[in-house]
């Protein structure tokens, strides 16, 4: 089977590449696929019939456009979106996802999985692995997270193991967050065990990512 991957960033899409491999196989043993990293999340377009500007390289204004594509060419078997949830109500971005699915004409076979609230809580629901890269991180900021919750994830990642924690970072600004959100996956993606996670959100993407396949 060969499988798109579409995530809303550079440290998301890094970090798929990283897991990919223990979560169905080696690449081309037997399935393929890529990884394609976008400039933030957007948003879907009121009218999807209308055709988005290439140039918007946010992932949900580009989305009816990409799975219209994938649906009319030979050899893509399966498209997985995931996506940070953020502050959404997840039942109901699910239902505004599907629709994208169902008003476009072939589409491909699709699956959607949500971060809960932000991908970086995959990393704190693997907490051996995440002191296994920062062995120094702050345990009572690790402590005081509740596994998947709204809560301003990446910030507790960042107070946990950044100088400064999180408003070091913001007063910094971009590109900053950006490199060290991509430094983190670089750093704990390939200690992360995924058949042991504590996060319900990345046990959907994982289950659901091998049911697909199999």
């Amino acid at each position: 089977m060969h499988i798109e991957l579409l995530v809303e960033d550079r440290s998301g899409a890094k970090l798929l590449a990283t897991l990919l491999p223990a979560l169905i196989g080696p690449l081309g043993e037997p399935h393929t696929w890529r990884v394609h990293e976008y400039r933030g999340i957007g948003h879907v377009p009121r009218e999807l019939s209308v055709q988005a500007d290439p140039a918007k390289r946010a992932l949900l204004n580009q989305l009816p456009r990409l799975l219209a594509g994938y649906g009319r060419t030979p050899g893509i078997d399966a498209v997985v979106v995931v996506l940070d949830s953020d502050r959404r109500d997840c039942k109901a971005f699910l239902a505004e996802l599907k629709d994208v699915v169902a008003k476009c004409h072939a589409a491909p076979n699709t699956l959607f999985r949500l971060a809960i609230e932000e991908i970086e809580a995959w990393y704190l629901g693997d907490r051996r692995a995440l002191l296994t890269a920062y062995p120094r991180a702050k345990l009572n900021v690790l402590n005081g997270y509740t596994q998947d919750s709204v809560c301003g994830t990446w910030e507790v990642v960042a107070d946990a193991v950044y100088p400064g924690g999180a408003a070091a970072m913001i007063d910094a600004g971009w590109p900053l967050p950006g490199q060290v959100k991509h430094e983190w996956a670089e750093s704990i993606g390939p200690h992360m065990d995924v058949e042991h996670s504590s996060s319900p959100s990345f046990r959907k993407f994982r289950d659901g990512l091998r049911r697909l396949v199999a």
